[in-house]
């Protein structure tokens, strides 16, 4: 098995991913007129346009704090470390870039999720990649394939991934076994996802803010402390990157381990380009009630991920000097390293609670994402979802005590394949969503932008013309 997924992620993160990404990336901010840079605040007020969704979807605000509590898990605190253990400081320049072009990507993505969006059975919006594949590409056979792979990256691989770290982290701060952590973990997740997608995003909109203020508070208070030495830890992040700086962090090569790592742990962290967030972001009822409204919305999604929170990771464990080439510590232990170095011995009791909140509110996004997949290829009836929701937390105890190695390695290759499958389908459509730009941008200069069905005549019959009809 490990053979197989060594060479699946040989080919695609050596060939086709680590510039791929960034290219859809490029393409979509020169297309789009940087739209990320240009109406960076309109992702404020497209965020905050709506207290409450309607009885089909969920608020803006929601839709945000469920496609974080995704993001904002163990790549935000493990894998920021591993980058720069395997990558060296400049790796995270790369998640910069990476973030940095992947906001029009999720623009791009989460725009066209809204547009294709429809109803499920009880009336809900359900909607992402595979449903623009199969209205706006006619090509149902990739929504399948996309479908089946969201269900095992997200529903399966990815939640190991987050209890891995749930349970490495406990064990080494409070010294509880990983398998007893990896039930209770389970046991609370159910609690959550039995309760469907709008239980998730209540827990999400209260969680998530909360635990990403505070780690940005401690994070600060780090810079505060050290802030003499916080330009030296910045100019060392950006000379690592083009190589004018000795191997570091056990780096053996320069500037491509640095670009490979830091688009890996980039793309795993705020996941543009993926196709995940669009499954979230159709969910949710826009205001403006315009399709390029939720774009907005997880576009700024992105900023915050990385960079806003896997900066601060990376900052404070430059500052704390513990990054020491090939002496074998990296990801979760490395993080609570540097906060040890930083605030003493509270700082691994501070990154195991931190882990806990990322990593247990990803796998409950995670799971919302799987079960929209269920609803695409119709398995949503109660003995489906049923199944879904066991596995998924089958995998979380499974995930508490299997290798990092061996968990992180497979969710690079199924993060992989969606990602390929998905930055096709937005290119081809690539004419549509710089439309629905222009149209929003257009109105905005005058009124609270409305999409109008009747504008789009080249859509007939592909999207549900009554959900857009106020």
């Amino acid at each position: 098995m490990d053979s197989l997924i060594n060479f699946l992620n040989d080919i695609l993160w050596g060939y086709l991913l680590i510039y791929g990404l960034l290219a859809v990336g490029v393409f979509f901010t020169i297309r789009l007129g940087f739209v990320q840079i240009r109406h960076f605040p309109e992702m404020f007020r497209a965020v905050l346009g709506s207290a409450e969704g309607d009885k089909a979807g969920i608020s803006p605000f929601q839709a945000l704090c469920t496609s974080l509590a995704s993001r904002v898990g163990t790549g935000n605190l493990a894998g920021v470390a591993v980058a720069l253990y395997l990558g060296g400081p400049g790796a995270i320049f790369w998640m910069w870039m990476v973030a940095l072009v992947g906001m029009a990507t999720a623009y791009a993505e989460s725009t066209l999720a809204q547009l294709y969006k429809t109803r499920n059975a009880h009336g809900q919006y359900r909607g992402g990649p595979a449903f623009y594949m199969a209205k706006g590409l006619r090509a149902p056979w990739a929504g399948h394939i996309f479908s089946i792979c969201l269900i095992l990256s997200f529903g399966l691989v990815f939640n190991a991934v987050q209890a891995n770290s749930i349970a490495e982290a406990t064990e080494t701060a409070f010294g509880i076994d990983k398998i007893w952590v990896g039930i209770a973990v389970a046991a609370l997740a159910g609690v959550v996802i039995f309760g469907g997608i709008r239980q998730i995003a209540r827990c999400a909109e209260i969680v998530v803010p909360f635990m990403a203020v505070v780690y940005l508070g401690v994070a600060l208070y780090v810079i505060a402390v050290n802030i003499a030495d916080l330009p030296a830890a910045i100019g060392l992040i950006l000379r690592s990157a083009f190589g004018l700086e000795p191997a570091v962090g056990g780096v053996a090569g320069g500037v491509a381990a640095a670009m490979l790592n830091g688009v890996k742990r980039g793309l795993f962290s705020n996941e543009a380009g993926m196709g995940s967030a669009p499954n979230i972001a159709a969910v949710a009822t826009p205001d403006p009630h315009h399709p390029s409204a939720q774009g907005f919305v997880q576009a700024l999604g992105v900023f915050i991920d990385t960079l806003l929170i896997c900066t601060a990771t990376a900052v404070m464990i430059l500052l704390s000097d513990r990054l020491v080439p090939g002496s074998g510590v990296t990801g979760t232990q490395l993080t609570q390293e540097a906060l040890i170095v930083h605030i003493g011995p509270f700082g691994a009791y501070f990154i195991a609670i931190a882990i806990f909140f990322f990593a247990f509110t990803s796998i409950v996004g995670n799971y919302a994402y799987a079960e929209n997949a269920l609803v695409f290829l119709k398995a949503d009836s109660t003995i489906g979802i049923s199944i879904l929701r066991c596995g998924t937390l089958a995998m979380v105890v499974w995930g508490a005590y299997e290798s990092v190695g061996t968990v992180f390695n497979a969710a690079d290759t199924s993060m992989g394949l969606m990602a390929v499958i998905n930055l096709v389908a937005i290119c081809l459509l690539s004419g549509t969503v710089a439309k629905l730009t222009r149209d929003y941008v257009t109105q905005r200069r005058t009124a609270p932008p409305v999409f109008h069905a009747a504008d789009y005549p080249e859509l007939a019959g592909e999207i549900d013309e009554k959900i857009w009809t106020r």
